[in-house]
Protein backbone atom coordinates (compact mmCIF):
# COMPACT_ATOMS: atom_id res chain seq x y z
CA UNK A 1 0.00 0.00 0.00
CA UNK A 2 1.30 3.39 -1.00
CA UNK A 3 2.31 5.46 2.10
CA UNK A 4 0.63 8.58 0.18
CA UNK A 5 -1.77 9.41 -2.77
CA UNK A 6 -1.72 12.58 -4.85
CA UNK A 7 -5.75 12.44 -4.25
CA UNK A 8 -8.06 11.04 -2.19
CA UNK A 9 -11.77 11.24 -2.58
CA UNK A 10 -14.24 9.70 0.35
CA UNK A 11 -17.44 8.40 -0.95
CA UNK A 12 -20.34 5.23 0.59
CA UNK A 13 -21.94 2.44 -1.32
CA UNK A 14 -25.60 3.23 -2.38
CA UNK A 15 -28.06 0.75 -2.34
CA UNK A 16 -28.89 0.42 -6.06
CA UNK A 17 -25.28 -0.05 -6.45
CA UNK A 18 -25.30 -3.62 -4.82
CA UNK A 19 -26.19 -7.21 -6.24
CA UNK A 20 -28.29 -10.60 -5.27
CA UNK A 21 -25.56 -11.15 -3.27
CA UNK A 22 -25.30 -7.96 -1.02
CA UNK A 23 -22.28 -6.90 -2.24
CA UNK A 24 -21.28 -3.69 -5.31
CA UNK A 25 -21.54 -5.24 -8.13
CA UNK A 26 -17.87 -5.41 -9.95
CA UNK A 27 -18.74 -2.79 -12.78
CA UNK A 28 -19.30 0.03 -10.42
CA UNK A 29 -16.05 -0.28 -9.23
CA UNK A 30 -15.38 1.05 -12.62
CA UNK A 31 -17.43 4.06 -11.85
CA UNK A 32 -16.22 5.10 -8.84
CA UNK A 33 -12.25 5.34 -9.96
CA UNK A 34 -13.81 7.09 -13.25
CA UNK A 35 -15.74 9.47 -10.44
CA UNK A 36 -12.41 9.97 -8.51
CA UNK A 37 -9.85 11.10 -12.12
CA UNK A 38 -13.01 13.36 -12.66
CA UNK A 39 -13.04 14.94 -9.25
CA UNK A 40 -9.29 15.24 -9.02
CA UNK A 41 -9.45 16.99 -12.40
CA UNK A 42 -11.92 19.29 -11.85
CA UNK A 43 -10.27 19.95 -8.25
CA UNK A 44 -7.25 20.96 -10.52
CA UNK A 45 -9.16 23.25 -12.88
CA UNK A 46 -10.04 20.95 -15.59
CA UNK A 47 -12.96 19.78 -17.41
CA UNK A 48 -13.79 17.30 -19.84
CA UNK A 49 -15.92 19.25 -21.52
CA UNK A 50 -13.38 22.08 -21.74
CA UNK A 51 -11.15 19.75 -23.16
CA UNK A 52 -13.72 18.26 -25.35
CA UNK A 53 -14.52 21.99 -26.89
CA UNK A 54 -10.88 22.20 -27.59
CA UNK A 55 -10.73 18.91 -29.65
CA UNK A 56 -9.08 17.33 -26.90
CA UNK A 57 -10.21 13.97 -26.07
CA UNK A 58 -8.87 11.69 -22.75
CA UNK A 59 -9.83 8.38 -23.27
CA UNK A 60 -9.42 5.33 -21.63
CA UNK A 61 -7.34 2.76 -23.74
CA UNK A 62 -6.80 -0.07 -20.70
CA UNK A 63 -8.31 -0.77 -17.47
CA UNK A 64 -7.13 -4.09 -15.23
CA UNK A 65 -8.38 -4.28 -11.68
CA UNK A 66 -8.06 -6.64 -8.97
CA UNK A 67 -11.08 -7.02 -6.74
CA UNK A 68 -9.42 -8.24 -3.10
CA UNK A 69 -12.72 -7.47 -0.60
CA UNK A 70 -16.14 -6.76 -1.15
CA UNK A 71 -18.02 -3.38 -0.39
CA UNK A 72 -21.62 -3.38 0.57
CA UNK A 73 -24.54 -1.26 1.60
CA UNK A 74 -24.00 1.90 3.57
CA UNK A 75 -20.09 1.61 3.98
CA UNK A 76 -17.88 4.10 3.49
CA UNK A 77 -14.66 4.29 1.18
CA UNK A 78 -11.74 6.24 0.18
CA UNK A 79 -11.40 6.00 -3.80
CA UNK A 80 -7.09 6.56 -3.73
CA UNK A 81 -4.98 7.56 -6.36
CA UNK A 82 -1.68 8.66 -7.84
CA UNK A 83 -0.94 9.18 -11.51
CA UNK A 84 2.56 8.68 -13.64
CA UNK A 85 3.69 9.31 -17.60
CA UNK A 86 5.00 6.26 -19.69
CA UNK A 87 5.69 7.55 -22.76
CA UNK A 88 2.00 8.84 -24.42
CA UNK A 89 -0.13 7.07 -21.66
CA UNK A 90 -0.84 8.42 -18.49
CA UNK A 91 -1.54 5.68 -15.85
CA UNK A 92 -3.55 5.97 -12.92
CA UNK A 93 -2.99 3.44 -10.15
CA UNK A 94 -6.32 4.06 -7.93
CA UNK A 95 -7.14 1.86 -4.48
CA UNK A 96 -10.09 1.79 -2.60
CA UNK A 97 -10.22 1.02 0.59
CA UNK A 98 -13.39 0.51 2.95
CA UNK A 99 -13.31 3.02 5.80
CA UNK A 100 -12.47 3.06 8.66
CA UNK A 101 -10.05 0.31 9.10
CA UNK A 102 -8.95 1.01 4.69
CA UNK A 103 -9.13 -2.66 3.85
CA UNK A 104 -7.97 -2.93 0.33
CA UNK A 105 -11.14 -3.44 -1.85
CA UNK A 106 -10.25 -2.86 -5.49
CA UNK A 107 -6.95 -2.22 -6.97
CA UNK A 108 -7.29 -0.67 -10.17
CA UNK A 109 -4.69 0.66 -13.10
CA UNK A 110 -5.92 2.72 -15.87
CA UNK A 111 -4.42 3.97 -18.61
CA UNK A 112 -5.60 7.26 -21.03
CA UNK A 113 -4.26 8.33 -23.80
CA UNK A 114 -5.16 11.72 -25.77
CA UNK A 115 -6.67 12.60 -28.98
CA UNK A 116 -6.44 15.75 -30.53
CA UNK A 117 -8.65 16.47 -33.44
CA UNK A 118 -9.07 12.53 -33.17
CA UNK A 119 -5.76 11.90 -33.64
CA UNK A 120 -3.46 10.05 -30.39
CA UNK A 121 -0.91 12.34 -29.35
CA UNK A 122 2.14 12.03 -26.70
CA UNK A 123 -0.13 14.25 -24.05
CA UNK A 124 -1.42 17.93 -23.82
CA UNK A 125 0.29 20.60 -21.21
CA UNK A 126 -3.17 20.52 -18.90
CA UNK A 127 -2.39 16.92 -17.92
CA UNK A 128 1.17 16.73 -18.08
CA UNK A 129 0.84 19.53 -15.24
CA UNK A 130 -0.47 16.94 -12.97
CA UNK A 131 1.90 14.31 -13.51
CA UNK A 132 4.84 14.17 -10.54
CA UNK A 133 8.20 14.93 -12.40
CA UNK A 134 9.40 11.89 -10.73
CA UNK A 135 7.18 9.52 -11.91
CA UNK A 136 7.36 10.34 -15.73
CA UNK A 137 9.42 8.21 -18.90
Amino acid sequence: MPSTYLYELKMKVRDYECDLQGIVNNANYQHYTEHTRHEFLLEQGISFADLHARGIDAVVARITMQFKQPLRSKDEFASCMNVRKEGFKYVFLQDIYRLPERTLCNRAKVEIVCLVDGRLTRGVAELDALVPPETRS
